[in-house]
């Protein structure tokens, strides 16, 4: 991300809407196992008086137990390895600390700015949700980009929507196949966004790529492509869903976390972690 791109994606903007990428988290939302969360609404020191001071003043406070990488979420380039080598060469050991990560961090993470790039694969295969175990080929992305008009290039955001995310809450819900299958991008099409220079990949999938792999044996081969070996940050569970019917080409703003900011807007955990929604 650079200055010039920042301000190339700026003029993309014409009428000002904004679309939500997010999802409401909760314990039912699917999650790749063994990932789950827990939350405890309760009222500190309340429960056998009016409340505190002569005022009584009584609150509700939140207790979150669970796994960062739940909905909507960026993998920051210390998630992905292969044999425990990461981005930059980096060794496990070096960086991966118990209580979190010395490089690569998501506190690092600058704000992401660019021009967003929305692809439309349902459409583009003719079927409302994308049958699992689809991999978008390099060939099908550059043919489902020149159908929509747009041209991918160095430092965007793209997106690809699917329709996956009907499964939590469209009306035949099965949340089973959707938390344990997906379509998504082939290793074939991580190879030719990399050698764009995409900024980001991102999906409205749990885990952004083909699943099961599209080699036998193989597990997140295309996680391994853009992070660790071309250093491209992945979005996963995107609600696409409303912005598929805008334009092909818009601004994508993700904004940077502070430097305590955790899973979300609300809370203050650390940030020294490789997931984070």
């Amino acid at each position: 991300m650079t200055e010039a791109s920042v301000m190339q994606a700026k003029d993309l903007i014409t009428k000002g809407k904004v679309y939500s990428l997010g999802l409401i988290v909760d314990k039912d939302l699917p999650a790749f196992a063994p990932r789950s969360l827990s939350l405890t609404i309760l009222q500190p020191g309340q429960t056998e008086n009016s409340g505190l001071g002569s005022n009584a003043f009584t609150y509700n406070d939140d207790i979150f137990m669970g796994w960062l990488g739940i909905g909507p979420q960026i993998d920051g380039l210390g998630h992905a390895g292969v044999d425990h080598v990461y981005y930059g060469d980096r060794a496990l050991n070096d960086f991966a600390k118990p209580d979190g990560l010395t490089e690569l961090g998501l506190e690092k993470l600058p704000g992401l700015v660019g021009r967003g790039i929305l692809l439309d694969m349902a459409k583009f295969y003719g079927q409302d949700i994308v049958q699992e175990g689809t991999a978008y080929t390099a060939d099908d992305i550059k043919a489902a980009a020149k159908a929509q008009n747009v041209e991918i290039r160095k430092g965007d955001v793209v997106l690809f929507h699917s329709g996956w995310l009907n499964l939590i809450d469209g009306e035949t819900p099965d949340l089973k196949r959707y938390g344990s299958v997906e379509p998504g991008v082939g290793v074939s099409g991580a190879e030719y966004l990399a050698e764009i220079g995409v900024m980001a990949v991102g999906a409205d999938t749990w885990g952004m790529e083909v699943v099961p792999a599209e080699e036998e044996g193989a597990a997140f081969k295309v996680h391994q492509i853009l992070q660790p070996e071309h250093g491209i940050y992945i979005l996963e569970n995107m609600d696409t869903r409303e912005a598929r019917g805008g334009r092909s080409r818009r601004v994508f703003l993700r904004p940077r976390p502070g430097a305590a900011a955790g899973s979300g807007p609300d809370d203050h955990q650390s940030d020294r972690h490789s997931l984070k929604r």
